[in-house]
Formats: C-alpha cells, sequence, structure tokens
C-alpha cells in the first residue's frame, strides 16, 4: 500500500509540471494538486453524509465542490496555467463552508462549518506571495464576520448529529492542515538538502557555514598548508584525437576517483581547470601532517593512473607537483563564487607540476623537509624554475 501510495502521489506531482520551473514553484504546484485531491473527496464523503442525514441541499454543496475541484485540476493538468489553477482552488475552499453554513442554518446548526474556510489562507500562504495570503486571511475574517450576523434557522440534524459534525470537522481541518504542511515541509527540507549538498561540492563546509550566515569578505592566512597541483601529460594532442564527449568521459573517470581520495584523507579538493587538478591540506582546517597526508594522496593518485587501463587516444600519464608553505585563502567573487588559495607557495606548486615529469611526483624543499623521514625522496639536482629561479627539487618514489 506504500508503495501504491508513493506511486500515486509521483503521479499527482507532475500534474501541470513544467521543466522550466524552479524548486521553489516545483513544490507549490506538487503540493496543491496533492491537497486538492483529499479535499475533493473529503467534500464528497461530506455530500454524501449530508444528504443521508436528509439534507439534500447541503449535501448537493460540498458534492458540486468536488466536481468543480475535480475540473480545475484536469484544466490545469492540460493548460499548466498555475495561477488560475491556484485562484479557482482558494475560492472553492473560502465559499464551500460558507455557503454550506448558510444552508444549515448559521453557524451552531452548520456545526461550525465556517472552519474549513481557514484553509484558504494558510493554503496561500503556501502557494501563494505573502501580500496576497493577507488578502486571503482578510476575506476569511470577513466571511466568519457576516456569518455571525446572518439569522439562524432550523435544518433537519439531531443535536447528537450537529456535534457529531463539529467532532469531524475540527478533525478533518487539523488533519488536512497537519497533513499539508508536513508534506510541504518535507519537500522544503529535501530541497534545502540538496542544495546544502551542491554548497558543499563548491565549498568547504566551514567556508559555507560562515556565508550562511554572514556577508563578509573570507580571507584568511595559514602559516602551514600544501598544495598539490596534478596535469595530464600531452592532454592538447590527446583531445584533438578524441572526440569531445570521450574527453569529458576520460577526465570525469579520473577525477572522480581523485575526488574519492581526497575525501579518504580528509583533504581539500580546490578546483580543477581543464585537466589540472588541484588540492591543499592544511586549509581550512589546519592540521601539522598536511604535508605528509597530500604526499600519500599523491603516491595512491599515481597508482591508480598506473594501474587503470583508460580508453584513450594515447597512454594517460601525471605529473604531480607538491610545495608547502604559508599561503592565503579566500572566496572571491559574489555569483558562481569559489575558494581558491594565494601565495608564493601556491605558485611554486604550479611550477613543480609544470616543470615535472609524466607519472612522477615532483616536490620543493619546503616539502621535502618535512616528509623525508617518512618518505622515499630522488635528488633531481636544480631546476630552473620560472620566476624562482634555480631550485633543489625531489621525485617521492614511495613511503619509507
Amino acid at each position: 500500500m506504500q508503495s501504491i501510495l508513493r506511486k500515486f502521489l509521483g503521479l499527482l506531482s507532475r500534474v501541470g509540471a513544467d521543466l522550466n520551473d524552479d524548486d521553489d514553484l516545483r513544490l507549490k504546484k506538487s503540493l496543491l494538486v496533492i491537497c486538492a485531491f483529499p479535499f475533493m473527496f473529503a467534500g464528497a464523503a461530506w455530500g454524501l453524509m449530508y444528504a443521508l442525514f436528509r439534507e439534500p441541499l447541503a449535501g448537493a454543496i460540498p458534492l458540486s465542490y468536488a466536481v468543480v475541484s475535480l475540473l480545475s485540476i484536469i484544466y490545469f493538468g492540460f493548460t499548466r496555467r498555475y495561477h488560475i489553477f491556484r485562484f479557482s482552488q482558494l475560492v472553492l475552499i473560502l465559499l464551500l463552508p460558507f455557503l454550506l453554513m448558510l444552508t444549515l442554518g448559521g453557524f451552531i446548526s452548520g456545526s461550525g462549518v465556517i472552519v474549513w474556510a481557514v484553509i484558504c489562507p494558510l493554503g496561500a500562504l503556501l502557494f501563494d506571495e505573502l501580500g496576497h495570503a493577507f488578502r486571503w486571511f482578510l476575506a476569511f475574517v470577513g466571511l466568519v464576520i457576516l456569518s455571525a450576523f446572518l439569522p439562524s434557522h432550523a435544518n433537519n440534524l439531531s443535536p447528537a448529529t450537529v456535534m457529531f459534525f463539529f467532532a469531524i470537522n475540527i478533525f478533518g481541518v487539523a488533519s488536512l492542515v497537519f497533513l499539508m504542511v508536513s508534506y510541504f515541509v518535507g519537500q522544503k527540507n529535501a530541497f534545502q538538502a540538496k542544495s546544502e549538498a551542491l554548497l558543499l561540492n563548491i565549498l568547504p563546509k566551514e567556508i559555507a557555514a560562515i556565508l550562511k550566515d554572514e556577508q563578509r569578505i573570507i580571507a584568511d592566512h595559514y602559516d602551514g598548508a600544501s598544495v598539490l597541483f596534478a596535469d595530464m601529460v600531452n592532454f592538447t594532442p590527446m583531445s584533438a584525437e578524441m572526440t569531445p564527449v570521450e574527453m569529458v568521459e576520460l577526465l570525469n573517470e579520473i577525477f572522480s576517483h581523485f575526488d574519492g581520495l581526497v575525501e579518504k584523507y580528509n583533504l581539500e579538493k580546490i578546483k580543477t581547470v581543464g585537466d589540472c587538478y588541484m588540492v591543499a591540506a592544511g586549509v581550512p582546517r589546519p592540521r601539522p601532517d598536511h604535508a605528509l597526508a597530500l604526499t600519500r594522496l599523491a603516491l595512491e593518485m599515481r597508482a591508480f593512473i598506473k594501474s587503470r587501463a583508460f580508453r584513450a587516444s594515447r597512454p594517460v600519464d601525471f605529473r604531480i607537483g607538491i610545495n608547502s608553505g604559508p599561503v592565503l585563502a579566500g572566496v572571491i567573487g559574489r555569483k558562481k563564487f569559489i575558494y581558491d588559495l594565494w601565495g608564493d607557495a601556491v605558485n611554486t606548486a604550479s611550477r613543480m607540476e609544470s616543470h615535472g615529469a609524466g607519472g612522477a611526483i615532483q616536490i620543493a624543499r619546503a616539502t621535502y623537509d618535512l616528509i623525508k623521514d617518512d618518505f622515499a625522496c630522488e635528488p633531481r639536482g636544480t631546476v630552473n624554475v620560472k620566476g624562482k629561479g634555480e631550485m633543489d627539487v625531489w621525485f617521492v618514489t614511495g613511503a619509507k
């Protein structure tokens, strides 16, 4: 039954859906359709009960509501005119209880059926704008005040039946409002969780938390951090020989695996630019073993590339460069922003990669001094690094 109910709700949620809808409008549409159905069935049930209690005119009103509501749902499904569908549903739920109360002879004789009309302004809060919802609320208040001055008359309902309808009216309104709000909150939470996951794919969780709570420039200095750059060898000729789809699939396969390794070592992926992959350790979470952790990552990255047979026009290989030192980290931009690193240590790490060799992990002295007791490093000698001059560099060959 739960599976059938989920499938049925899924079908209802797609009535009137449009591919151009944003998440908020999609939620409002699906919720209004899903709410319209139980209201429609409730109207039919109330109509049949009033007919059984010898109030055919009172029974005809909620039955008519059920028919008109169904027609409006069908109309919405074909036309996707949400504003017309929303207006019709709000008008129906506002006028139905009032007309039913008039037929039954007033507020008391009508078993407080006017309470159903409160769903109109509450629904407007969920499905419409706040200003419009206030107008619907004023309309509800006006009808309630008007009902107090209308003359009352007797009906065919016994006192016990009147009390019975009082009970089911209160129970029915409370149940439907609770279910409506619960569904809305649940869907809102689901959308929020998706948005949160997307945000955490762009920014570190510590930075995302700051941006959500504060509007300020984020720029932090870290005395000790390590930065890794990995770049595919012969990327330009390979991209000319492979189709765009094949090239993207290749990079996605490799970088997805790299992402898993970054998560394994609790490091921070900074960005990918084309075939270049950038990772940092020690930011935004300082850690004393930043160089060691990043070196372990580099060795696993290299091992993965060497052990995997990729579907590419040429053998796949990467140059990897690492450097350590103080860095500045922060968020730049207001739209499509990015968490990035700056500083001489970052520039040198990039040079370690670009001046490196395929399949090699090249490090500068700052990193060598931090890892030499734990990893085997082979001196390469001095390399003339652009903007830095002659530098001593090493190749990391493995763990000791």
